[in-house]
């Protein structure tokens, strides 16, 4: 019959658990339980009435449903415990059947007469991920490792398994479910319970741009402190301090910095600072590496390559290298043919660096029209053949024009020469490979390399003959000695393939008679495997979290060379310093580890990687791969203690600092980040999550309640959430903040009837007071500070127990109205608290006229109060309080008032159940009497004298 009063009991009201959560199905019927607001009169009868009725009421609820919410990690080993269904069902026998507190749940279940029996509802796959003891009710994970998203994707959102254990999830991050229904046995225990157990994950991020390249273009006229927002900031999905919250460069090319704003939604965005003067002339771009930093301990980063683009201004103008050049034109020059080209350099770029060319107005336009100028290319070609009355010297003047600029000037002095006798002759005769008349040279022959030579014949043969080189390019043409009109064709430097692949040059020779020809020649350049390998980044920073898939992808890594053909094509090849779980495969460069990495056994990876190519003998690089595993969240909060004390004195202030409640969080970053709250009553207290630091909201009255207990909860800022729980016991310290309060006499209009014949030192009435503090504070003294009569001073008062006694015999002057005003004080510290009350002794044989009294009381005049007062010496002294630490007092003083308080509660409900029973046996007009000390009869009622004698 207890069973059945716990089972009504724990149905009738919620109950939290540390590892479960109980609640009654919505489909429970309801349950009549005893009311918590029944009087204590009515408490015994109702007890007594649910003691035969209760475990027939309360038997049919076992036949309901019941929900117990468990929540646990993904991935944890064999044999965990996720909760017992009998602790947290409150099927075990409580101490008060039997003593069974230093038992097993296992052996507690085993009391039970008969038997409890645990069992799934059906089979299935519930082996698979969690087991069920059949006897103690004990859940464990299996063998089976839960996986969160394989259950949530395999449990599609809900569509249950047909088994004891199916999946339930939904948009939120914590509601990965596993569900099983529990059969408990036999019928006297009967319940069907349904587990959901809540799986949940783990996670962390870092910074991550969402593109790899950033461009950022400044004008070349940006002033300093201009500032450029830079698009497509990092993203990070963590919040608050992890989140990123900073942004820097790795080369700042002591012309820029950066700075982070931070909008109203607290989304931060860097902005880009010129800090020097910029010119796109001297260098156009920047290069650098822009990385994100989240707040978390330690720091995750993310970074991109950063690009930092100078645009042009019109700020310079076309230039011609000569102010003249003179050409010489032959009378059988064909029609056509280019006689010169003028070219101007404009630094600017795009439409600020258009040029075009146009003769000057002072130009003749019989030279215009046989001289024909490209306005776009400068080249000057024969327009019309030249005839015999054509002028021998032409003055072109030719202006190149830019935007917003003043022209640039040249003069072309073009003179013509008729021609009587044939040209000069060009003989080829290679050194090097020739074919259809293109040379092809090794980008690797050395310098001096020989590639022709040429005879320069005189066909009249009474002309002196000369030759030179026309055109740009790593060559030179001498004069090969000691013959005469021979010239030889060479190299003067060593040529790249991948800067410049093909030259075209001229041979020209001229003789005496300023006659000349020229001879063309086209210089091939071969590749040669002269160029290893490039990696892009030659440090490459990655990161993955712990416990990654098999065969996890890392990155793809990339190598260019700028050898052509096979020359070109890369390999790549892991260094010796890598581990074997890491693969590279040589062709596409994807890296990838083939075994899950564990950030607790090693947290971070460094080996190179090599880029090797195809050329004989092969060339190649090395870079330098480093791997940051991530943590997860895996390891709940820690409070530095199970249970912390704090004792504080009351009336403290609200919002004031009660202690520090230190919790840590072996985690990293987010996972790390813990945030404390108030379980239970929260309503009073709060609690600081960044110091940890405990309020009260308002001021605490020890009168009320003594001491609170708090359960505070760590919450990690994983995802989902791990936490942990402390226990935290505030004990209040009385203050003197309650004057004593009289309760007899209950009025200053009381009045007591003293018989003449009153013998001294017999006792004629008492002050009786309470205080609701403690200690000291509650320690009462006594006084008469008053006195008006015809011998008032005929009465004195104890100071401990506030006896008023009769000091000498009364005599025949002595009748009528005494009047003492008593002070009753407390001994509190810093400042006593007191109350004051009148007695009223009428000195008489008889009261034969109330009215009179009564009167007397209302028309006497006011009291003065005596300026000494009694004192009594209260124990132990405090002589030598100065030179005594506090502490030993505040701990006694704490002893003593958990002392009093529990004291006091129980004499309070003694009193309160003495007080009920003789409130049902007395009638309604009867008044209380107030309990005093059980010394003498209280027989002074309001306004109602009594006599008193020894007689």
């Amino acid at each position: 019959m207890r069973g059945g009063r716990d089972a009504c009991a724990s149905r009738a009201r919620a109950v939290s658990w540390s590892r479960a959560t109980w609640r009654p199905s919505p489909d429970m019927g309801s349950l009549s339980c005893p009311s918590s607001s029944a009087s204590l009169g009515n408490l015994p009868h109702l007890l007594l009435f649910f003691l035969f009725v209760g475990p027939f009421n309360c038997l049919a609820s076992y036949s309901r449903a019941t929900e117990i919410l468990y929540s646990l990690n993904e991935g944890l080993p064999a044999g965990v415990l996720i909760g017992s269904l009998a602790e947290d069902l409150r099927l075990l026998p409580s101490a008060g059947e039997q003593d069974l507190q230093s038992q097993s749940p296992q052996h507690r279940v085993a009391e039970r007469n008969p038997p409890l029996s645990f069992s799934l509802a059906s089979q299935g796959l519930s082996g698979q991920y969690v087991t069920l003891d059949n006897r103690s009710g004990e859940l464990h994970t299996s063998a089976q490792e839960i996986d969160r998203e394989a259950l949530c994707l395999e449990g599609g959102g809900g569509t249950a398994w047909r088994s004891s254990i199916s999946i339930s999830s939904s948009p939120s991050a914590d509601s990965c479910l596993l569900l099983l229904d529990v059969l408990v046995l036999p019928q006297e225990y009967f319940r069907f319970v349904k587990v959901k157990i809540a799986i949940r994950d783990i996670n962390d991020n870092a910074p991550r741009f969402p593109i790899s390249q950033i461009s950022v273009w400044v004008p070349e006229n940006a002033p300093v402190n201009t500032r450029l927002a830079i698009e497509h900031p990092a993203v990070d999905p963590d919040m608050g301090t992890n989140g990123v919250q900073t942004y820097r460069l790795l080369d700042y090319h002591r012309m820029f910095t950066l700075d982070v704003e931070e909008n109203e939604s607290g989304e931060r965005t860097p902005y880009l600072i010129v800090m020097g003067q910029l010119d796109r002339e001297t260098q156009d771009q920047y290069v650098s590496v822009i990385i994100a930093e989240d707040g978390g301990s330690p720091p995750l980063l993310g970074s991109a390559t950063l690009t930092i683009g100078i645009t042009d201004i019109n700020d310079n103008c076309p230039l011609f290298t000569d102010s003249q050049i003179n050409i010489t034109v032959y009378g059988n020059a064909t029609v056509g043919t280019a006689i010169a080209a003028v070219r101007a350099v404009d630094t600017d770029l795009g439409n600020n660096a258009q040029i075009t060319y146009c003769y000057s107005q002072k130009v003749p336009q019989a030279s215009k029209d046989l001289f024909h100028l490209n306005e776009n290319t400068g080249v000057i070609k024969l327009f019309s053949k030249i005839g015999g009355s054509v002028l021998q010297t032409h003055k072109l003047t030719i202006l190149a024009n830019g935007p917003g600029c003043i022209p640039a000037v040249i003069t072309v002095l073009v003179t013509i020469i008729k021609v009587i006798f044939r040209p000069p002759e060009i003989i080829p005769r290679y050194i090097a490979n020739e074919i259809d008349g293109i040379i092809y040279l090794k980008e690797l022959e050395p310098v001096n390399t020989p590639i022709a030579f040429f005879t320069i014949r005189d066909p009249e043969g009474k002309y002196k003959m000369n030759c030179y080189l026309d055109g740009e390019g790593p060559f030179r043409l001498l004069p090969y000695k000691p013959y005469s009109n021979e010239y030889l064709l060479e190299t003067t430097k060593p040529m790249d393939y991948e800067l410049q692949q093909f030259y075209e040059i001229a041979i020209v020779a001229w003789n005496s008679e300023g006659f000349q020809v020229k001879k063309m020649i086209k210089v091939q350049l071969l590749d040669d495997n002269d160029n290893a390998p490039v990696f892009l980044q030659p440090l490459v920073e990655l990161t993955i979290e712990e416990n990654n898939a098999p065969n996890a992808f890392l990155a793809k890594l990339d190598a260019t060379d700028a050898d052509s053909g096979e020359r070109g094509q890369v390999s790549y090849f892991l260094g010796p310093d890598a581990p074997s779980y890491f693969s590279l495969d040589s062709v596409t460069g994807i890296l990838t580890v083939s075994t899950q990495l564990d950030r607790e056994e090693k947290e971070k990876y460094r080996y190179t990687v090599r880029a090797v190519d195809s050329g004989k003998p092969p060339q190649e690089s090395v870079a330098t791969v480093v791997i940051t595993v991530l943590d997860k969240n895996d390891n709940s909060p820690r409070f530095i203690n199970k249970d912390f004390s704090f004792f504080v004195p009351e009336n403290f202030p609200g919002y004031g600092e009660i202690g520090v409640i230190s919790v840590t969080d072996a985690d990293t970053g987010q996972n790390g980040w813990v945030a404390l709250s108030v379980v239970n009553q929260s309503d009073i207290f709060v609690i600081d999550t960044g110091k940890g630091m405990l309020r009260a909201k308002v001021s605490l009255d020890r009168e009320q309640q003594s001491s609170y207990t708090l359960w505070v909860e760590a919450v990690d800022g994983g995802v989902p959430p791990l936490s942990s729980t402390a226990k935290i016991t505030i004990l209040l310290l009385d203050i003197n903040d309650n004057p004593p309060l009289v309760l007899f006499p209950q009025s200053n209009m009381s009045y007591l009837l003293v018989l003449p014949s009153t013998l001294p030192g017999s006792l004629v009435t008492e002050v009786y007071a309470v205080d609701k503090d403690t200690g000291m504070n509650a320690v009462i003294a006594y006084s008469i500070i008053g006195r008006r009569g015809p011998r008032p001073e005929s009465f004195r008062i104890d100071p401990k127990t506030g006896n008023i006694t009769l000091e000498e015999a009364l005599l025949q002057t002595d009748y009528g109205l005494h009047r003492l005003l008593v002070k009753v004080s407390d001994h509190g510290y810093p400042e006593p608290l007191h109350s004051t009350v009148m007695v009223n002794l009428f000195v008489n044989d008889t009261v034969s006229n109330e009215s009179y009294i009564e009167n007397l009381l209302r028309k006497e005049p006011e009291i003065s109060i005596e300026e000494k007062e009694p004192q009594i010496s209260i124990e132990p002294t405090h002589r030598k309080a100065e030179s005594v630490s506090c502490m030993p007092t505040l701990v006694a003083l704490s002893v003593i008032s958990l002392s009093s308080i529990m004291f006091l509660t129980g004499m309070g409900i003694y009193i309160c159940l003495r007080r009920e029973k003789k409130h049902h046996r007395e009638d309604d007009n009867l008044e209380v009497q107030t309990p005093l000390k059980g010394k003498i009869d209280l027989h002074m009622r309001e306004r109602k004298p009594m006599a008193i004698s020894n007689i």
